[in-house]
């Protein structure tokens, strides 16, 4: 069976930009939809010197209040870019260097997407560790992240050189192999820099550290594109699985010493934590999580996923072993790109896991930081079963849940 041939529309199947099918000329402002390219001002509106007469001009140019749904496209999500997909990105300044200002590429990038600008070893309980890279881009001013287990995973643009830096400027950004090692003088804590001409000069080669890869990939590495969610990850909230999902997502990770994921800055299904809590008001008042969206004007999910086949390009994984139930996840990520996702490792809640292994009396709900969160609940489950019946999740739903 292929990773979508099971996601067929279902009845209730509600689309992810269903509110554009409800109603397609809402706005929330006019100027955040461009009109179509055949659209123009009116001349009797434009400023001319002219005194001829344009009353057919009304008539031939049609204000957006009249035009046809087939010529209206609403964007998933409704936020334009800080940066108009129209308007010819600015040529990379001539003085660039290592200390390039935020939201600017680094040098001999040619209008890239995203770019990583630091990257630093993060150190877990269990001993182990990851790299954490933060990019920056031409899309929105965000910072996104990608959790990166493994030696073997480099960032492209992270590793470019600047012009005019030095070797402990990318010591600084991370841009180095290895791990670093204590170059602070013992008799008066101040950094030993003088005299290193050469990033070899601050690192050690390998590491002990079980998550950590000194070969190459030799197997297609797992990923997840996991959308930021306050409230699962920090709030210990029961309304969702999003908390668990990361923790499961970076245990598998650890387990196999490689792999990635993608954090992208998207809370809500992009909506945002204001507006994804007054959806929360609305789910207290019996709307399940879809119709809480369209009442609030936004559609059922407004994630984009460019940020992530981006930053995926630049870790130069064109295959991964996608870590999700959503079929449209798997799609949106390889639609005009090259990445192939060649397999789809399925993501089931711990709590219906433990009902179909028989095991729903010894459950134990824990809120772990890292790993092992667990959570369960009647929320949860409602939450659970409207990803399945309207948003084509693929997940078994247990006989106890339903």
């Amino acid at each position: 069976m292929s990773l979508t041939e099971s996601s067929q529309q279902q009845p209730g199947y509600i689309p992810r930009n269903a509110i554009d099918h409800i109603n397609p000329f809402f706005f929330k402002d006019q100027h955040h939809h461009p009109l179509p390219h055949s659209y123009s001002r009116p001349h009797s509106l434009s400023h001319s010197h002219s005194h001829h007469t344009h009353s057919h001009s009304l008539k031939q140019q049609p204000y957006p209040d009249t035009l046809t749904p087939s010529s209206l496209q609403t964007p998933v999500p409704r936020r334009l870019s800080v940066v108009d997909a129209t308007t010819p990105a600015p040529a990379p300044s001539a003085i660039s260097s290592y200390s390039t200002p935020p939201a600017t590429p680094p040098l001999g990038s040619v209008d890239p997407i995203a770019w990583c600008t630091a990257r630093a070893r993060i150190p877990t309980p269990d001993g182990s560790e990851y790299f954490l890279h933060i990019y920056e881009n031409s899309k929105d001013k965000k910072e996104h992240m990608a959790f990166v287990f493994g030696d073997a995973i480099r960032s492209r643009s992270l590793d470019k050189v600047h012009r005019n830096e030095t070797e402990l400027d990318r010591v600084k950004r991370g841009a180095y192999s290895g791990r670093l090692r204590n170059t602070v003088a013992a008799e008066d804590g101040d950094l030993a820099m003088d005299g290193r001409n050469s990033v070899d000069d601050y690192t050690v080669a390998g590491s002990s550290s079980p998550s950590s890869l000194s070969s190459p990939i030799t197997s297609v590495p797992l990923a997840r594109i996991h959308s930021e969610c306050f409230t699962g990850e920090i709030g210990h909230s029961a309304r969702c699985d999003c908390g668990e999902q990361l923790d499961e997502a970076i245990r598998l990770m650890k387990a196999e010493g490689s792999g990635v994921v993608v954090y992208l800055r998207q809370e809500g299904r992009g909506i945002g934590l204001a507006e994804k809590l007054k959806a929360y008001n609305l789910q207290d008042l019996g709307y399940d999580t879809v119709m809480a969206n369209l009442l609030l004007n936004h559609g059922a999910d407004e994630r984009t996923y460019e940020m992530a086949q981006a930053i995926l390009e630049d870790l130069g994984l064109d295959q991964v072993r996608l870590l999700t139930n959503n079929p449209d996840k798997i799609e949106q990520v390889e639609k005009d790109s090259q990445i192939k996702v060649v397999e789809r490792v399925p993501m089931v809640p711990k709590s219906w896991e433990a009902i179909e292994q028989g095991r729903a009396d010894e459950f134990e709900v824990k809120e772990g930081a890292v790993e092992n969160k667990i959570v369960r609940g009647k929320e949860l489950d409602k939450y659970l079963k409207v990803k399945v019946e309207r948003m084509r999740h693929l997940i078994p739903i247990p006989a106890m849940a339903s």
